[in-house]
């Protein structure tokens, strides 16, 4: 029975844990092998999402628009492909320089980075 508990508790803190860093992305060179189209918005007005480009893995946690560019696919969370129109986008970004300005415009879209 406390092998049971005990298994229990670790899958819980594992899953906790791996989907604490969900927004490790990749942008792929197809829209077919993106999980996300995503459009980038020239004024922060318009977009659902602002994004911050953080520089260190560790600083893209949660699902609160801080984006860490991974270098390989196959360690993103979300695979992603930029459109050249908005209406082929699933999401509208923009791109702040500031982190504390990164966040949820528009919260019925927040799925789509989960």
């Amino acid at each position: 029975m406390k092998k049971a508990v005990v298994f229990s508790f670790v899958f819980i803190i594992t899953l906790f844990v791996s989907n604490s860093y969900a927004q490790k992305v990749f942008s792929v060179n197809y829209s077919s092998n993106a999980d996300v189209k995503v459009y980038v918005a020239d004024y922060e007005s318009n977009a659902d999402l602002v994004v911050y480009k953080c520089s260190y893995s560790s600083q893209a946690s949660g699902n609160d628009g801080q984006w860490f560019f991974e270098k390989y696919a196959s360690n993103a969370d979300k695979k992603i492909f930029f459109v050249d129109y908005k209406s082929n986008a699933d999401l509208v970004i923009y791109f702040t320089d500031y982190s504390s300005n990164a966040g949820w415009k528009n919260k019925s879209k927040e799925h789509l980075m989960y």
